[in-house]
């Protein structure tokens, strides 16, 4: 029973009809009515409250379907949109369809930037991932033209790089080798501002020529799955990152109570990849060559 009232924004992202921020541009473009109303941005309903969006209809404190994600090897070239007026090439066109919900992008990767894209059917699950308070971890493969000096690998970790839009600092960067004008490094960080990576390189004065993210918190950049594939985990896995995430395994009404009444601290957000201990072994260990960086993240030279 929802006594005070849900924020409608939040229903429709419980729904699976997009993010947050996404119902909340739909309520302002006219495209939801409450019991035949036209919905207003703050509005709270009820249980039993008729949700109309579109074409779809929710019933306030119905089942909620259940939580899916699915991981994408995003090649270069795909840009993370389903509207582009020039038409280009897009990350959902190769998304298995669904019934009823939609596929929602865990953040953004550039249309030059490649690896693990993370899409979900939970707005709540996408929007608690994306929003910067949470500080979830973020590591790319990067390989730069030229090579980082003792002096600047210090500024990155610790004083940090000042960006137009702010100070950045990452919180690893491991020398991986390379041959001749290119270098590879892997870099962490926890936030995930436009091109941030791109940015730290370019005003230190190397340009990023290849960048490949390989983990996103708990969710590693499958080994075997390659450029343009998509894997869906499993019940378990799903399970995992929502408990990883500090969201309800189970997403009906008396469950989603009984978890804020319960719940005490916030979710350890360095817990262990959701993949086997061998690929964590793998992916931690210092590699010297660019066809050993090859072997351990699936990046080419």
């Amino acid at each position: 029973m929802i006594e005070h009232g849900e924020k409608l924004q939040k229903v429709l992202a419980q729904a699976g009809l997009g993010s947050r921020r996404a119902m909340e541009e739909w309520i302002v473009a006219g495209r939801i009515t409450v019991n035949g109303e036209l919905a207003t941005l703050g509005m709270r309903v009820t249980e039993g409250d008729l949700v109309r969006a579109d074409r779809r209809t929710i019933r306030v404190g119905g089942k909620v379907p259940e939580t899916r994600i699915l991981l994408y090897h995003k090649p270069e070239g795909e840009i993370v949109s389903r509207d582009d007026p020039e038409k280009r090439a897009s990350v959902f066109d190769k998304l298995p369809r669904l019934r009823g919900q939609k596929w929602i992008a865990i953040g953004r990767l550039d249309i030059n930037t490649s690896g693990l894209l993370i899409f979900t059917t939970s707005g709540e699950l996408a929007n608690r991932l994306m929003h910067p308070r949470f500080e979830f971890e973020r590591e790319y493969a990067v390989r730069v033209q030229g090579t980082l000096t003792e002096t600047q690998i210090n500024q990155t970790l610790k004083q940090g790089v000042e960006l137009e839009d702010g100070l950045v600092r990452f919180d690893k960067l491991e020398d991986h080798g390379g041959e001749g004008f290119n270098h590879w490094y892997l870099v962490m960080l926890k936030e995930g501002r436009n091109r941030v990576v791109r940015r730290s390189f370019d005003t230190l004065g190397l340009p990023v020529s290849r960048l490949m993210r390989i983990r996103f918190g708990i969710i590693k950049l499958p080994p075997r799955l390659k450029r343009g594939m998509t894997v869906e985990l499993g019940n378990d896995e799903v399970k995992k990152v929502l408990e990883w995430a500090g969201l309800p395994v189970r997403t009906d009404e008396a469950s989603v109570q009984n978890f804020k009444a319960t719940r005490q601290a916030m979710p350890d957000f360095s817990a262990q990849p959701i993949y086997s201990k061998s690929d964590s072994v793998k992916a931690k260990r210092r590699v010297g060559s660019n066809s050993q960086l090859k072997s351990k993240t699936g990046v080419k030279r």
